[in-house]
């Protein structure tokens, strides 16, 4: 397990000790509450892409992740979490691109026990920039309503899985920014405050660290 204090991190310091954790390459998960507003945007995404000049140009701080995917909006007081695995783990397996529902059983756990049934359903296809609205792989739901998001990362040694859940969602920040089909799709998106769950942000942290700890260990 990495330790994480339950302090807020900006998205910039998530990324380094997900880096980290890949490159020891053992079994490990940690959990955490994003500090500040920042645009996660995938391995594969231009600088120059539109929408990610609109961010820059709004003053939202733009943090490149080792993963696929498109655009993910963090804000304050979101969850993000990881798990890593040494490539031989049997858990890996040869379809850990698509092994969402396996992978992500620790933010699954957590949201279940809040009450929130959670579930990995394949993406909707309504943004091809918003990475939750997206085209490709699985979101994870909650009531119908799209919660959060993973990604995956495969190196010689380990693999990286790891996802954001929104506590809250500027729903009109998702219109101005990304693409979608109609206005209306941003409502898709929600909160797990929203939903009904009251706990703070220490509180949280610390049962998705037990749910991933249940999971993995």
């Amino acid at each position: 397990m990495d330790e994480d204090d339950g302090s807020p991190i900006d998205a910039e310091e998530n990324e380094r000790r997900d880096e980290a954790s890949l490159r020891r390459a053992n079994v490990a998960w940690r959990a955490a509450i994003v500090a500040a507003r920042s645009l996660s945007i995938g391995i594969g995404v231009p600088a120059t892409t539109a929408w990610v000049g609109e961010a820059r140009r709004r003053g939202i701080p733009i943090v490149r992740r080792r993963t696929g995917g498109t655009g993910v909006l963090h804000l304050a007081g979101d969850l993000v979490w990881s798990i890593v695995l040494p490539r031989e783990d049997p858990r890996v397996g040869r379809d850990y691109a698509h092994a969402y529902a396996r992978l992500g059983a620790g933010a699954t756990r957590f949201l279940t026990e809040l009450g929130l049934e959670a579930r990995w359903t394949a993406a909707p296809s309504l943004s091809r920039s918003c990475c939750t609205l997206g085209e490709r792989g699985c979101v994870l739901t909650a009531r119908d309503r799209v919660v959060g998001g993973a990604a995956q990362h495969l190196t010689r040694t380990a693999l990286l899985h790891h996802g954001t859940i929104s506590v809250t969602v500027d729903r009109p920040l998702v219109r101005s920014l990304f693409d979608l089909s109609r206005p209306s799709d941003a409502d898709r998106l929600a909160g797990i405050a929203e939903l009904g769950v009251g706990l703070s942000g220490a509180r949280l942290v610390a049962r998705l660290s037990e749910s991933l700890r249940a999971e993995f260990t």
